[in-house]
């Protein structure tokens, strides 16, 4: 609401935008938005998905897949757990820089059920420093082309364009300017991410915290706004919203 506030000081024009400047707006808080969600992996746990549906989830995306090889062994149960609990729910790829995306996208595929009801799947697009079989760090162009194979081969067999979520640190040595028609996820721990993501102000979902706390989950888990309201939710779920 801050933000829409700020938003049309600058639209009615130079007088408007005077008197608005008398303001101190300070940047949206989670708070602000209306849609909470969650997105999980086994290091959740059991999860009781009806207390988190009471517990206010409004969405959660599940880890699938990793690479062309790994699967996360609580993927299906969380899958249809959420799902029998009225929790609209998707998929998540971590995508891994040492598999061919055509592997990537063959792995998907084979673990993640067609669901016409699910979110979109997301292709999670981030450094792992971890990793301790895989340091590559393919140049833009490469990671360019190679996701957006992924996300149109993934688009032709789930029905759905893919979201894309992003590190702050993978998107600004990859991804500033990039995929400017695409939905993004965009995780932000220390501030809003208008003010430390470059040229991508057009984000759908916010990651604003992993130590969140739900009933249903032991232990800390990662939260997320929708931008948009409650009615503007329903029509992203429908694919009827566009920005």
């Amino acid at each position: 609401m801050i933000e829409r506030l700020a938003q049309l000081c600058v639209l009615a024009g130079a007088l408007a935008l005077s008197a608005c400047s008398l303001y101190d707006f300070p940047d949206p808080t989670p708070e602000d938005y209306a849609i909470h969600g969650i997105d999980v992996s086994k290091y959740q746990g059991d999860i009781d998905w009806n207390a988190a549906k009471r517990g206010g989830v409004e969405f959660a995306w599940i880890k699938a897949t990793e690479g062309g090889d790994h699967s996360d062994e609580r993927f299906l149960d969380n899958w249809f757990g959420a799902k029998a609990a009225g929790v609209p729910r998707g998929a998540y790829h971590f995508y891994y820089f040492c598999r061919p995306v055509a592997e990537q996208v063959d792995w998907v595929q084979k673990n993640v059920p067609r669901d016409p009801t699910a979110l979109p799947l997301v292709l999670d697009m981030e450094w792992n420093a971890h990793s301790k079989n895989c340091r590559l760090r393919p140049p833009r162009e490469e990671i360019l082309r190679d996701m957006k194979y992924f996300l149109d081969e993934i688009e032709k067999y789930y029905g759905k364009r893919p979201v894309i979520y992003s590190s702050v640190d993978f998107h600004r040595d990859r991804l500033v300017r990039a995929f400017k028609d695409e939905q993004f996820w965009l995780r932000s721990v220390a501030s809003y991410p208008n003010r430390i993501y470059t040229d991508r102000d057009d984000w759908f979902f916010w990651q604003y915290t992993a130590e969140g706390r739900i009933p249903g989950i032991d232990g800390n888990v990662d939260r997320n706004v929708f931008y948009g309201s409650k009615s503007e939710f329903q029509k992203w779920l429908k694919g009827e919203l566009k920005r």
